[in-house]
């Protein structure tokens, strides 16, 4: 049982609970046990906790049944990464309403920002949440909360308390310090729930696991990312789900319990369940069973272990020592060198390191590469620091050879086959040395070292305002010194590294830059064209790695357009990723030459398939709704830039499968820089029949014009005639020709009446073989992408959902 507290503190809650606004109330650090609030039940405490040594924030814990605040919960805080003072700090309502936490020398380090002229009261609820709300004069409660913790999440989710688009959750730096960490949980912009590693070099998606869709499993049931509503709740039961479509149910499932959803400090989600405050805590389900998964957990040029009895372990790689033996997130740095003109077997060797692998930061992936083929490739690039060398049965029975440019998010794990050879420079006694370190014990390094915070002040007879005032002084001189001197250096800096930095981020992302003598040996001096179009002239071409290669040759460079102006968009076309979008290889950048490098689609475009026999009703749908999704993508789900401007059935490919890619996205920007409503766009972006009246009125242009575009692509899809011809109609033995669009609405309009309208526009190669009341919606769609108003055409995720509807129901 908690000690009860003394008259003097029922006092002083009930004068902190029922004031006028006339009057403020202060909680001081200096009396941290008695300066609290607690919960109608006692469940929740809210005070000032120590952080470090003579270092406090204040906090929401679960009520301790001892004083020691030791192995406290802590569900939130509002200075985790500014603590204030053990001496003369305090939180303070001030009389405009503003709820303040002020430090020794009385800076304001958190506040609430709230204003009021009202009565206000401070509460923390059974649920966790403390809110500062106006009090109407009768005493009668109103719900007008002007801030409430719910709200700002630390690293924690209660349950009823959401976490929305505006919203996320931070880990810890570590167990003892409460300070920001290196992860995220977060709903990213295309609204799916993802965890984030944000470390001081590097940042990555680990879970879902990147390599999966966004509509693939990924960890229960399926994702979806149409969705608008972003927001994701734990109830007490044990039951988590967000509106992507994840639910996650606990081991202990539909029991009652107190619980909470925290983000750890090593980067897993973990919920943990307990019936009350005289039980301990435990794990009733995490996110990611495999720990060593987490990106980030072992630091840089190290291996993560899992062993079920002594649990995760972080090990350098042989040849590497710790940057600092107390915290392995720092990872390993190199104790040999190994220059740039060590390229020869004679000065290299390789490890073989079994069942290691890193992923990411490749330098590129090569299929059927013998191992000497993919060990004299890693040893002629300067920047290689091994390579993975994997057999993969699944894909062929070939084998995959990935040189790696940065060693980071390894694990060992023997249900892992392949292995990973390390790139050392060759001295067979310190080869020995290594293999005899790597069997040791001594590389293995456990985080048990515990930081204190640094916060000492000066003594209560010292003069804390003046002293205060010399250092704020001196500090800002330094500060302007350091600006005038960090400003020089980066503009004399930034021209000559800005290339070198494109060059590096396209690198690691396996966006390679490829020369201009390259891709011409490739295309055979550019011979075999297979496309054309208002932006350039694509041909065939096999790289190197024997890819073959879709390779679009643009018309010159805009005048005034800089190579790393070039690269800065290129760069960001060729990170999307969207199964309904045609892959980008790569590019090319010399004088004027502009290239960019694709996937090659051996069933060519949609334009080629709808003059032959080969598309059924089930493969125009799902065409129909896959560049629907890849359209959406675009518009909706990463830079608002990238609109298409040119849905035509010929930037329209169609794989193996007769999954479509749409082609030729996001390059508007680069071919013409003029503003989006400049007639001069629309000249280049737009083909006769599938142009929307934005571009003929010289309208502001939006993403509608690709949804009109799309509507008309769908006609042509279900009539097989094309919006360019016209329709031929026979009338008083006369022929005229009528468009497209019109052609269908007509017909609509007078079958509406009748029944069965779509019969009269499907293309005679479908005969009967379709879908009636699916086609019939496909065409009302597409009849509604058309209309003259854009602001009656709906948005492509829309249509997607439209779409989607009519599939399940039927």
């Amino acid at each position: 049982m908690s000690p009860s507290p003394s008259p003097i503190f029922l006092t002083f809650l009930i004068f902190l609970f029922h004031f006028q606004h006339t009057s403020s109330f202060t909680l001081s650090v200096e009396n941290p046990e008695q300066n609290i609030i607690l919960s109608p039940k006692k469940t929740f405490t809210a005070g000032f906790y120590p952080v470090g040594q003579n270092a406090y924030s204040f906090a929401i814990w679960f009520t301790q049944k001892h004083k020691n605040l030791n192995n406290t919960t802590i569900v939130w805080m509002a200075n985790r990464d500014q603590p204030v003072n053990g001496k003369r700090s305090t939180l303070s309502l001030l009389k405009t309403g503003n709820l303040v936490l002020t430090d020794a020398a009385q800076s304001i380090v958190w506040s609430t920002e709230t204003t009021s002229t009202k009565p206000l009261e401070l509460l923390l609820h059974e649920t966790g949440n403390l809110v500062l709300q106006e009090q109407s004069r009768n005493g009668s409660r109103k719900n007008n909360i002007l801030w409430q913790s719910f709200d700002f999440p630390t690293d924690t989710l209660l349950p009823d308390q959401t976490l929305t688009r505006f919203t996320n959750l931070v880990s810890s730096r570590s167990q003892t310090n409460y300070s920001s960490g290196f992860y995220k949980l977060f709903f990213d912009n295309d609204n799916i729930l993802r965890l984030l590693y944000q470390g001081p070099r590097v940042s990555s998606i680990y879970w879902p696991d990147p390599w999966t869709t966004s509509n693939g499993a990924a960890g229960s049931g399926t994702r979806s990312t149409y969705n608008s509503s972003r927001i994701a709740s734990l109830d007490s039961f044990g039951s988590f789900s967000s509106s992507d479509d994840f639910v996650f149910n606990t081991a202990d499932y539909g029991t009652f319990l107190q619980r909470r959803l925290t983000l750890d400090h090593d980067g897993n989600v973990r919920i943990y369940s307990r019936k009350d405050e005289e039980q301990g805590w435990f794990v009733s389900g995490q996110f990611r069973q495999q720990p060593c998964f987490i990106h980030g957990i072992c630091g840089p040029n190290s291996t993560c272990s899992n062993d079920p009895l002594t649990g995760r372990k972080c090990s350098c790689l042989p040849g590497y020592v710790w940057i600092n033996d107390q915290d392995s997130s720092q990872g390993c740095r190199p104790n040999f060198e190994l220059s740039c003109s060590n390229k020869t077997h004679d000065e290299l060797s390789f490890l073989a390191l079994s069942h290691v692998d890193f992923y990411g930061y490749d330098y590129g992936f090569y299929t059927n590469k013998t191992y000497k083929e993919c060990e004299t490739l890693c040893a002629q690039l300067c920047d290689c620091a091994g390579f993975q060398y994997t057999f993969t049965a699944e894909y062929g029975g070939v084998y995959w050879c990935y040189p790696k440019i940065q060693l980071l998010n390894g694990h060992r794990s023997q249900s892992f086959l392949g292995s990973f050879y390390l790139k050392l420079p060759k001295s067979s006694g310190f080869v020995d040395e290594i293999r005899i370190q790597q069997n040791s014990s001594g590389m293995v390094c456990e985080r048990n070292g515990v930081v204190k915070l640094d916060r000492e002040y000066m003594k209560k007879k010292e003069n804390g305002s003046l002293k205060f005032m010399l250092w704020f002084a001196c500090g800002l001189g330094g500060l302007e010194l350091l600006g005038f001197f960090m400003v020089w250096f980066f503009l004399f800096r930034s021209s000559r590294n800005s290339d070198e930095n494109h060059e590096y981020v396209l690198a690691a992302t396996g966006f390679r830059k490829f020369s201009y003598s390259e891709l011409k040996q490739a295309t055979k001096g550019f011979s075999q064209e297979i496309g054309r179009g208002a932006g350039g002239t694509v041909y065939k071409g096999v790289l190197s790695d024997n890819r073959v290669a879709a390779i679009k040759r643009l018309h010159e460079a805009n005048e005034g357009e800089s190579e790393s102006e070039f690269l800065a968009e290129v760069s960001i076309i060729g990170r999307l990723n969207h199964m309904n979008l045609i892959g980008m290889w790569g590019y090319c950048a010399e004088g004027k030459h502009r290239l960019l490098v694709y996937e090659y689609m051996e069933k060519g475009t949609l334009a080629d398939n709808l003059s032959s026999n080969e598309l059924d009703w089930g493969k125009r749908y799902n065409i129909a709704m896959g560049t629907a999704k890849g359209l959406a993508y675009l518009h909706e789900e990463c830079l608002e830039w990238i609109l298409h401007c040119d849905i035509k059935p010929q930037n329209i490919l169609v794989d193996s499968d007769y999954q479509p890619k749409v082609a030729d996205f996001g390059l508007s920007k680069l071919l013409n820089r003029d503003d989006l409503d400049n007639s001069n766009f629309s000249r280049i972006r737009g083909t006769r029949g599938y142009m929307a009246p934005e571009w003929v009125f010289n309208m502001q242009i939006t993403s509608k014009v690709d949804v009109y575009s799309y509507g008309v692509v769908v006609l042509e899809m279900i009539t097989g005639k094309s919006p360019t011809t016209g329709i031929q109609i026979k009338d008083k033995e006369e022929l005229c020709h009528e468009r497209l669009v019109t052609w269908v609405r007509e017909k609509r309009r007078k079958g509406v009446e009748v029944g069965c309208w779509v019969a009269q526009i499907v293309d005679p190669k479908l005969g009967s073989n379709y879908d009636v009341k699916k086609m019939e919606t496909l065409a009302n769609v597409a009849l509604d992408c058309v209309q003259e108003d854009k602001d009656v055409r709906p948005t492509m995720s829309q249509v997607v959902e439209r779409l989607l509807r009519d599939d399940h129901d039927y």
